[in-house]
């Protein structure tokens, strides 16, 4: 009988290691930016903003971290893993309108296409 003690006492730390394993490593995601324009053409060399929570701020308050990263002649843009959760991007290209949403994003690869406005005219 001590036998069959010492191994369920011996399972069941690593099954509650493994639990706070999971819930302390944050879930991240893989994004991939389209940048296009209104007639559906590749938007090249546009400045694309990814701005998200990440811990460890002051106070252990969550911070806004920021990652500034360039559309190639194709559009597109590959994020470096960032946690998962609400994503703002913003994209900026010269004779565009600047271009701003906050995203939820919960998958561990998303995909995200964005349709570049004339700017207004001005008179």
């Amino acid at each position: 009988m001590p036998v069959g003690a010492a191994s369920l006492a011996g399972s069941k730390p690593s099954a509650s290691a493994s639990k706070d394993d999971k819930s302390s490593v944050a879930q991240t995601t893989k994004l991939k930016i389209r940048v296009l324009s209104d007639e559906g053409k590749p938007v090249g060399n546009a400045s694309v903003y990814v701005r998200f929570y990440a811990n460890g701020g002051f106070l252990r308050h969550d911070k806004l971290d920021e990652l500034d990263l360039k559309t190639n002649e194709d559009g597109t843009v590959k994020v470096p893993p960032v946690p998962q959760g609400k994503i703002l991007v913003q994209v900026i290209a010269k004779g565009w309108h600047t271009f701003g949403k906050w995203y939820d994003v919960e998958k561990d690869e998303e995909s995200i296409e964005i349709k570049l406005e004339p700017p207004p005219h001005w008179y």
